[in-house]
């Protein structure tokens, strides 16, 4: 199979605009990404495609979230590199929610005091250093705090990496699902590597009717860091397998559409109780009732 990369420079909220209507389409491209270039302060949308990618398809999506037309770049790159790891091999640990989360490139000693994780850069997302699983780290972190949750799931598990928090936290099992077998995969084989097998069962799922999840409900705590639009869908079904005090905490969430998100909780049975922002990204912890 060959592949093809394409970018684009554009703004700060362009790029991060056109990554996120790029993740809800699941024809166009394998993985997306908007990152600054250090030295000259430019930002760059790229997104890696399979050979030939859907000029038509991007170009349409670009005048629909950007209005306007944009001219994309395209290169060939090698296959047989995992360009998702390679682009997160140098990253350094990130701090988080009392969460310190590395990969195993680093030669940093662990803090005292924190609680480490051990996530590879892999296919699958979720290394910490989104601002959108930092949040989730942060908000887990402030729930921990105020209660002890026996029946957990995380939606939309990526590398697991919030599953894993939880299981370090808490001596309980976690349902992990993903609609990507990949992400499966990387999930089990990260919580074998932070010593939590034995607590985090990970599933292949679309939705929330899978019989394993329907089977674990009520949940008192449910985390999903997706994207704005599946989290808007799935609200009615959040209210149904979530406990009747339970705690959702969601992000994927832009700033700009963290007010449809909570609109739609709202009308499943939730009420807000934080809105963390990381730069243009929201996380939202709310609660059933």
């Amino acid at each position: 199979m060959s592949v093809d990369q394409l970018s684009v420079s554009l703004s700060k909220d362009q790029a991060y605009a056109l990554v996120d209507a790029v993740s809800e389409r699941d024809d166009l491209a394998l993985t997306a990404s908007a990152h600054e270039i250090e030295e000259t302060g430019e930002w760059v949308f790229e997104a890696t495609c399979d050979s030939p990618p859907d000029m038509d398809g991007f170009s349409a999506l670009a005048r629909q979230v950007l209005g306007g037309d944009v001219t994309f770049s395209v290169e060939a790159i090698d296959p047989e590199v995992n360009w998702v790891a390679k682009s997160l091999e140098g990253l350094a640990p990130v701090i988080a929610g009392g969460f310190y989360v590395y990969g195993s490139h680093s030669t940093d000693a662990i803090p005292e005091g924190l609680t480490p994780m051990r996530i590879e850069a892999a296919q699958a997302f979720g290394t910490g250093h989104h601002e959108t699983t930092t949040g989730c780290l942060e908000a887990i972190e402030m729930i921990l705090r105020r209660r002890t949750p026996r029946r957990m799931i995380d939606i939309g598990t990526g590398t697991g990496v919030l599953a894993i928090a939880l299981a370090k936290r808490v001596e309980a099992r976690i349902l992990a699902t993903d609609i990507d077998p990949i992400a499966v995969t990387t999930t089990i084989e990260n919580a074998r590597d932070n010593n939590v097998a034995e607590q985090i069962h990970s599933i292949e799922a679309t939705g929330l009717d899978h019989p394993e999840i329907v089977d674990g409900a009520p949940y008192d705590l449910i985390v999903a860091n997706i994207l704005a639009g599946p989290l808007t869908d799935l609200a009615p079904g959040m209210g149904q397998i979530a406990d009747s005090s339970g705690i959702a905490i969601l992000s994927g969430i832009l700033n700009t559409q963290a007010d449809g998100v909570i609109a739609a909780y709202e009308a499943a049975g939730f009420s807000l109780v934080e809105h963390l922002k990381r730069k243009d990204w929201t996380t939202l912890v709310l609660r059933k009732h």
